[in-house]
């Protein structure tokens, strides 16, 4: 059912993702680190344990396997557990039970028990964080299957995305951009006619190439469409919105009406998604392209401090370097 349209950051629009299933739902349960009074480091769960009490919103203790452990047993008991890690790279101590069991029990049980997880992960940088705060680590869950891996670019987005995973029966990991936490949109929390998980969009028209992003990455590939058209050059621009299932079909049929494509990612390049989206798109299209695909990614470093970070991040002249790179001249 249709509400009144709303302006929501995509902090806010996550809150109310959150409060909304919690309402409707007594199954959904939400915990982490200082997820509870204090409403998350980022006040993604701000109020949620005033309104619902400390059984359905609470703090644990700093150990996020036993985290990840917990939710698993909930999960088993007929439980929608959504937990938080903190920041990305302190996601790590949990990785363990993430692909040993979160991804791997409804395939050894044979469908017997399914595992509705929510495994909610602040990444990517743009933030001036330190080391550990600021890890683009999409490509380790992407890569283990029995995971979803979604990543949201706009707060209406972020809201549908999540109340989706969270009525998941299989275990999704929702990598949220935190530089994006304060970026506002207006949406209707009502609208069930947006696109699901495992669906692509084209945020952009264009005719000359196709520029691929997901999460942080979006607003750089926009802005980049926008400084290109000032030169004369019509960008289109798709956003992934969920990287596990991959919507090949989108994707594809974009990157076929312009014969060229670029990819932008923050995350590092060697063995990343972005890396996987070039081969699913060079295998597919390949009779289409005007010229190989390329990629614009975080550098193969680990993740320089503050000052440094703008050198790291993919940049609107790096990706309009790449599409200029694009072999033009073959066409003169």
């Amino acid at each position: 059912m249709a509400t009144d349209p709303t302006k929501l950051s995509m902090a806010q629009a996550l809150n109310r993702a959150l409060r909304d299933a919690m309402a409707e739902d007594e199954t959904v349960y939400v915990f982490g680190e200082d997820v509870g009074p204090l409403g998350g480091v980022f006040r993604i769960t701000d109020g949620l344990t005033a309104e619902f009490g400390e059984d359905r919103c609470f703090d644990t203790p700093l150990a996020e396997s036993g985290i990840a452990g917990l939710a698993v047993g909930m999960a088993m008991n007929g439980m929608r557990p959504v937990i938080e890690m903190q920041f990305d790279a302190f996601a790590y101590p949990a990785f363990e039970q993430i692909v040993s069991h979160i991804a791997k029990l409804r395939n050894r049980t044979r469908g017997r028990v399914r595992l509705p997880i929510v495994i909610r992960v602040p990444y990517a940088g743009g933030i001036g964080g330190v080391e550990h705060h600021c890890d683009s680590s999409e490509a380790y869950y992407a890569h283990t299957p029995g995971l979803k891996v979604v990543t949201p670019a706009t707060p209406a987005d972020a809201y549908h995305l999540l109340r989706e995973a969270i009525a998941s029966d299989d275990p999704v990991v929702f990598m949220e951009p935190k530089k994006l936490y304060w970026a506002k949109e207006e949406f209707d929390p009502g609208d069930t006619s947006r696109p699901g998980i495992g669906t692509a969009v084209v945020c952009r028209p264009g005719t000359d190439a196709t520029l691929i992003a997901y999460g942080p990455s979006v607003p750089t590939a926009l802005e980049a469409a926008e400084a290109a058209a000032q030169e004369g050059r019509s960008l289109q621009v798709v956003d992934l919105r969920s990287i596990v299932p991959f919507d090949d079909e989108t994707v594809c049929a974009a990157v076929r009406s312009t014969g060229r494509a670029v990819v932008v990612a923050e995350a590092t390049g060697f063995a990343g998604v972005a890396s996987e989206v070039v081969a699913r798109v060079t295998e597919r299209c390949f009779h289409s392209l005007a010229a190989p695909v390329r990629r614009v990614t975080g550098f193969d470093i680990p993740y320089p401090p503050p000052k440094l970070e703008r050198y790291q991040l993919p940049s609107v002249d790096r990706v309009l370097d790449a599409v200029d790179d694009l072999q033009w001249e073959d066409d003169q």
